[in-house]
């Protein structure tokens, strides 16, 4: 029997609780649907079909009457009760497909699924409809029956996507709306429907996203029934060729990015020239400033926006190509690290300058300054061999301090795993101390133990010289601080995660590496199965560039949206990076692509924006702006909350355009007016009277060449097994 006469034979009727439409309508459009064979079987076996005939308001075209056949994909003698036909619907499908040992097999029976799946009408193929994440487009509508019941529609232009479709609608079409949402993705993962060998991410996408989607409307449908109110979408922005749409969110911001003041970009371009001042500058900066900054740099190469560790190594190639000032827009303990890595290299006499004659903080650099933290180290430092890892955002006395005591590597939230893989698979039996970052701590601890669980050939693609027995080995020793976080990545606790949980689940979501263990687990699940990214900014930007340039090359229409679970200023760096490759692919007969940056922000940090601002907005937009809830101020970081975090950090918005001017205008500091802004050397001394700024210098080498070789530096090594006696191998 071939594979669509199997199905049909394995098909029986439930009743149908919406007379005028069919529960599930199998066409039978040629003898190899409805060959002599089959008839007698149809009526043998215990399955029963009802005749559509007229009862189908809408027939296939071309098809005769009483040509449809409207089943319900569930085999059994007695119709299971009405709370489990779902369920029992699903453990048929699953029984189905392991049935099928040979892939050729199942991808067969996917196109036989695919055959069987209802018409869709043409007018329902628009973008609302829609689901997002996957390679092959996938269209899918939602609606609720008289008596309360799911029902769903679906098609896609890949035959092997409307296999995995039809497959979803023969389990939830026609079930309850606890039923669908009871479904879980890992129900249907389990089956391995693709057919194929591995699980690659478009084809897990595609029976996830469809689900998830299903789920999505099942959820605002029901609320709509109920009468409740929709649930409040977080801020975003939809980027497109035409320009930029705020949603609820940084419009105003935006506003001064898309125009900045030519003006201010003249006088800033002429000021650096003039006096070869490079600026170094994060990615989480205002967007005004930002904005300035991007245009400027298309007149004076000596502008550079990234993360931490890139803004010091930056630095040092500014003063290579000639500049004698580095002006640092970030909080103090980058200054200190551009500083000490100028020196480092040779150049004492190139000024560095902060942006405020106040303190430019962070909260975790303070957690690793704290005395808890050095009685973190003390107990490290009993407990030979250790390596102690430090996150590059702490102050350079706190890496000089902690490195007297435990031998130290820094690292960045891109390479703190793989550094930490390195030194368990370098040095038998070491201990890591990992800190200050308590939630970064806990979500390495937590990737552990799920990379336990997987396969040694998954595992070796993590890292080559590890496999479950050395993992499950490292754990207990691996220890982190526990009493640390950034305020700013504090904030995507349990409200947001259930908001996204909610209204996203559909969506690319990035998180940083620092976010809370709930962010941290649904972020990793997204990443599973290609939706997500977990790492520092740069890995979130290089996601989203790679995700947009997937879809340009498709050349389908389509609405890409990504959940920025970081600081919000990032936003300026994306909206560039999305803007210039939307730019580099206009063309006659390009695909529409947008792309929606969603700021996941908790109720807490939310404000609302003033329309009577001093930045002069048309009189349409600060209209809309008084209707809008926006995220934090850009300027002063109101909003900002002990409950629900910030998001936007305050320290990091001290770095304005106009301290930025008058710095640089001051320059050469002939008068000493600017010692306050002077990112000023340490002359102190460690408790072992060596130099700070020469000890805290060594954890931030120690990772360069780590960087550069995948090894943990001889040095290194040397002096952590210095602590037990052991001799270097």
């Amino acid at each position: 029997m071939d594979s669509s006469a199997a199905l049909l034979s394995r098909i029986r009727v439930l009743p149908n609780p919406n007379p005028n439409r069919n529960h599930y309508s199998i066409p039978i459009r040629s003898t190899a649907w409805r060959p002599r064979q089959l008839l007698p079987r149809l009526s043998s076996i215990a399955v029963k079909c009802l005749q559509a005939g007229n009862t189908n308001p809408n027939p296939t075209v071309g098809s005769a009457p009483g040509s449809l056949l409207s089943c319900s994909a569930v085999a059994s003698q007695e119709a299971p009760p009405a709370a489990d036909v779902a369920r029992a619907r699903l453990r048929r499908l699953v029984d189905e497909f392991r049935s099928l040992p040979e892939p050729i097999d199942r991808v067969k029976r996917l196109i036989a699924y695919a055959a069987a799946l209802p018409p869709f009408p043409e007018e329902d193929h628009v973008s609302r409809n829609r689901v997002m994440g996957c390679t092959a487009q996938v269209w899918l509508t939602a609606s609720v029956d008289e008596v309360g019941r799911m029902r769903f529609t679906a098609d896609s232009d890949s035959e092997i996507t409307k296999g995995y479709c039809s497959c979803l609608l023969s389990v939830v079409d026609g079930a309850s709306p606890e039923e669908v949402l009871e479904m879980r993705p890992e129900d249907f993962g389990d089956l391995n429907v693709v057919g194929l060998t591995g699980r690659t991410h478009s084809r897990i996408n595609t029976w996830h996203n469809v689900l998830m989607s299903m789920q999505k409307r099942t959820k605002a449908l029901i609320a709509a029934r109920e009468g409740r109110p929709p649930v409040e979408p977080f801020p975003s922005l939809v980027i497109g060729v035409d320009g930029i749409h705020a949603k609820g969110s940084y419009a105003e911001a935006q506003a001064k990015f898309l125009s900045p003041d030519s003006l201010k970009i003249k006088e800033l371009v002429n000021v650096l020239r003039e006096k070869k001042i490079g600026v170094v500058a994060h990615f989480y900066m205002d967007p005004e400033v930002q904005g300035i900054l991007t245009a400027a740099k298309k007149q004076w190469p000596h502008i550079y926006i990234s993360d931490s560790l890139v803004m010091a190594d930056t630095a040092v190639k500014m003063a290579e190509a000639g500049c004698q000032y580095i002006t640092v827009l970030g909080v103090d303990f980058m200054s200190e690290n551009v500083r000490a890595i100028l020196d480092q290299a040779g150049f004492e006499k190139v000024g560095v300058y902060r942006m405020s004659d106040e303190q430019i903080g962070c909260s975790l650099a303070d957690a690793a300054a704290s005395p808890r933290y050095m009685h973190f180290l003390e107990t490290a430092s009993r407990s030979p061999p250790s390596l102690h890892v430090i996150y590059i955002n702490t102050s350079l006395e706190t890496k000089a301090h902690g490195h007297e005591l435990v031998p130290t590597i820094t690292c960045t939230s891109s390479n703190v795993v793989q550094t930490i893989l390195q030194a368990f698979a370098q040095i038998p039996d070491i201990n890591v101390w990992y800190g200050p970052d308590s939630y970064m701590g806990a979500n390495i601890a937590e990737l552990f133990h799920q990379m336990a669980c997987m396969s040694d050939e998954e595992i070796a693609e993590i890292h080559p010289k590890h496999d479950r027995n050395s993992i499950k080995s490292l754990i207990p020793r691996l220890h982190y601080y526990q009493e640390g976080n950034c305020i700013v990545h504090d904030m995507f606790g349990h409200e947001v995660v259930e908001k996204l949980k909610e209204l996203y689940c559909d969506a690319f979501l990035t998180a940083h590496f620092e976010v809370p263990g709930e962010m941290f687990s649904l972020a990793m699940e997204a990443k599973r199965r290609g939706m997500g990214v977990v790492g520092s900014t740069q890995n979130i930007l290089d996601f989203i560039r790679s995700r947009l340039k997937e879809a340009l090359d498709r050349n389908v229409d389509d609405h890409l949206q990504f959940v920025l679970g970081t600081e919000s200023g990032m936003i300026t760096s994306i909206v560039a990076a999305v803007r210039e490759l939307l730019g580099s692919d206009v063309s006659s007969g390009r695909a529409r692509i947008e792309v929606e940056i969603v700021f996941p922000v908790s109720s807490d940090s939310v404000t609302r924006t003033s329309v009577n601002g001093p930045h002069g907005l048309g009189s349409v937009i600060a209209s809309d702006l008084a209707k809008l809830a926006i995220v934090p101020g850009v300027a002063t970081g109101e909003g900002c909350s002990i409950h629900g975090g910030c998001a936007s950090c305050p320290y990091m918005k001290m770095n304005s355009l106009n301290s930025l001017l008058r710095v640089c205008h001051q320059l050469p500091d002939e008068g000493h007016t600017l010692s306050a802004y002077e990112a000023g050397r340490f002359d102190a001394t460690t408790p072992l009277g060596k130099s700070v700024a020469e000890v805290g210098c060594e954890p931030i080498l120690h990772m360069r060449q780590f960087q550069a070789t995948g090894k943990l530096p001889e040095m290194l090594v040397h002096h952590i097994l210095s602590q037990t006696g052991e001799a270097v191998s």
